[in-house]
């Protein structure tokens, strides 16, 4: 995936480490990245989940590595396509696990009546629906 950078040429989308006060280490942030200036800018996507990370870590965070994976779907899902082992499988199939996987979780977690799973598995599910509405408007 790319875009074209202010210089002209394009940017091209990465999985990045980004630090927050010196001290939080965010792993597997998706980036834009131009290899001609150097300029970086957070895929729009997921700029509103990494914020609101950032909010719930305070303006004094402990020193701490967090995986972004783990709280935006659209990040694990690009973690996914990107492994190895996964290379010659179709994203399609590739997102359609990760929703089955998604469902199971729901399943289970209504089955236990844990209200904050439920909350957190629907969150995801919505954030994969509202990217692929994205995709497919264009």
């Amino acid at each position: 995936m790319h875009k074209p950078c202010k210089c002209g040429k394009a940017m091209s989308i990465r999985l990045r480490t980004v630090i927050y006060q010196n001290k939080v280490e965010i792993g597997n942030v998706p980036i834009f990245s131009c290899d001609t200036c150097n300029r970086s800018e957070v895929f729009a996507e997921v700029k509103p989940d990494l914020t609101g990370l950032i909010g719930k870590l305070g303006s004094e965070p402990e020193k701490q590595l967090l995986q972004f994976d783990d709280v935006c779907e659209v990040a694990h899902l690009m973690v996914k396509v990107t492994e190895k082992k996964r290379a010659a499988d179709p994203v399609e199939t590739i997102i359609q696990e990760r929703i089955n996987e998604l469902l199971d979780l729901l399943l289970l977690a209504q089955s236990l009546d844990d209200g904050g799973w439920i909350d957190d598995v629907r969150k995801r599910l919505s954030q994969i629906a509202k990217h692929s509405v994205t995709v497919h408007d264009f």
